[in-house]
């Protein structure tokens, strides 16, 4: 069962689309952008109690295919086995951790544009 509600995902992936915005202007334009969003997204994570963030790293994973959506239980175990960095390290390393999310969210059934449009009209 997933540990982690589909709102704050939804808001991970909101920040991480828009962090990674940020790093390909920065990249194109020689400004830095972003790092008030890195920070944010950061600390959003390592916000998270320790069965959010296994959760949150089997999403990426299921996303990514390395695990299947019905293996989400043991991908979660694996995710608290495996843990040796910070996660919010290690899942703002992935390059498409926006993609990545979605995807695992739409394999376990759960619609990632319903849940950040919801967020968007909050704002």
């Amino acid at each position: 069962m997933l540990e982690i509600t589909a709102d704050k995902i939804a808001f991970i992936i909101i920040r991480a689309r828009e962090y990674d915005s940020g790093i390909n202007a920065w990249a194109h334009s020689g400004q830095r952008r972003g790092t008030g969003i890195r920070t944010e997204l950061h600390e959003f994570i390592e916000d998270l109690n320790d069965d959010e963030k296994a959760s949150l790293t089997a999403v990426m994973w299921i996303g990514r295919e390395s695990f299947d959506a019905e293996d989400l239980a043991e991908a979660i175990q694996t995710a608290k086995a495996e843990r040796r960095v910070p996660t919010a390290d290690y899942l703002m390393g992935e390059p498409r951790l926006a993609d990545l999310l979605e995807a695992g969210m739409e394999a376990l059934g759960i619609s990632p544009e319903s849940e950040e449009d919801e967020i968007q009209h909050q704002v």
